[in-house]
């Protein structure tokens, strides 16, 4: 069993999540360990305070960042494994038939997880490359130089032992998922018990029917889509709201860093979606149904997730920046109020309409494109 190149394609999302995480952590980790051997020099209370929020804040922002886009790379990695899993079923069926056990065939999985390799390496080399101006912009005023030093310590820890772990969680994942029978491999999907709802009086039309279907059966797609305008909504509000409590360089960082997650898996998500629909969406253009109607039906039931993405992304930057001011900052000299900034508010919120509205009109024109014929003749 092999992936194939087209497979490892899908897994570039994965490693650019892994990218932005050690890519963060790199700088701040690497700040903090140089900074450290300040700790005890200081006299000034207020140099001080700034130099223990300014810890503090490496520290915070490492365990949000990392844990956080560490998080949604591992359910990202996992939905891969699943959606690979279930579209070579048939297949892995004949290999446990032959005599494979699920350890032997779960270990071919570890590949998946090595995925996060080329974004914790491309994460370290840019973290480390920026470092001399990052830290420009960190190095409190009336405090010596830091010099950057090299740990190998923190290469291993953030660009080696994330690919051994993921390579693990892969396995299992994979070993637990293939504990099914080989008939029900054999078929293809999984059998699942369904349960009988009474036929209401009036039945749906088919396009609502086709909506309603295609949304059920890609839940998870609708978490990656909430996820996608999520890091919009937070890192842009953030990045334009941070000019007054950090650098410049520090906003565009998390602006960036907020765009690119956004187009990454908002790009990831439809064209998993339009990829795994293209059966139905033969169907409806065979039927008559304008392109608009199939763009409708296939990725219009993700709006609503979209704009709770942004919701929630808004009111988390706001309580995040909250939390460090008056927590982080609370003992800092000059460190101005911070309120939520209404007009950013929808300054962000009319980027995001004009985004995601492109993403769709784009995939529904990819959606125009797919030839019934040719569906048709593979099926």
């Amino acid at each position: 069993m092999l992936v194939s190149f087209k497979d490892s394609l899908k897994l570039i999302g994965i490693s650019v999540i892994s990218f932005c995480a050690v890519f963060v952590c790199t700088f701040f980790l690497n700040f903090y360990l140089d900074a450290k051997s300040l700790d005890g020099t200081l006299t000034d209370p207020n140099l001080i305070a700034l130099y223990d929020a300014q810890m503090a804040t490496a520290k915070f922002v490492c365990a949000v960042s990392g844990g956080f886009l560490g998080l949604i790379a591992f359910i990202m990695l996992v939905f891969y494994i699943k959606l690979y899993i279930d579209k070579n079923a048939c297949n892995i069926g004949i290999l446990k038939a032959m005599g494979y056990s699920e350890r032997k065939i779960a270990l071919k999985f570890s590949m998946f997880g090595l995925s996060v390799l080329p974004g914790t390496v491309l994460g370290f080399g840019c973290g480390f490359a920026i470092m001399p101006t990052v830290y420009d912009g960190l190095t409190i005023d009336g405090l010596p130089e830091i010099a950057i030093s090299f740990y190998p310590s923190l290469l291993f820890l953030l660009v080696f032992l994330p690919s051994v772990v993921f390579s693990i969680l892969s396995s299992l994942y994979a070993y637990i998922a293939l504990r099914r029978p080989v008939s029900e491999l054999m078929k293809g999907k999984s059998e699942k018990i369904k349960r009988i709802k009474p036929r209401k009086e009036k039945e749906r039309s088919f396009l609502k029917e086709m909506f309603f279907k295609t949304l059920s059966d890609k839940k998870a797609l609708a978490f990656f889509v909430a996820f996608a305008c999520f890091c919009f909504s937070t890192m842009v509000q953030m990045g334009a709201s941070m000019y007054d409590m950090s650098t410049a360089l520090m906003g565009v960082i998390i602006f960036a860093i907020g765009v690119v997650l956004a187009v990454t898996t908002i790009l990831m998500a439809a064209t998993t979606l339009v990829n795994g629909n293209i059966k139905n969406i033969s169907i409806m253009k065979a039927f008559g149904y304008s392109m608009k109607e199939c763009a409708l039906t296939v990725l219009g039931g993700y709006h609503i997730f979209a704009f709770i993405g942004f919701a929630v992304g808004s009111v988390y930057q706001y309580g995040l920046l909250t939390l460090m001011v008056n927590l982080i900052f609370k003992d800092v000299a000059g460190v101005p109020e911070y309120s939520f900034d209404v007009p950013i508010f929808f300054a962000t919120l009319a980027a995001f309409i004009v985004f995601y509205e492109a993403v769709m009109l784009f995939f529904a024109y990819r959606i125009k494109n797919i030839s019934v014929k040719e569906v048709m003749a593979e099926t």
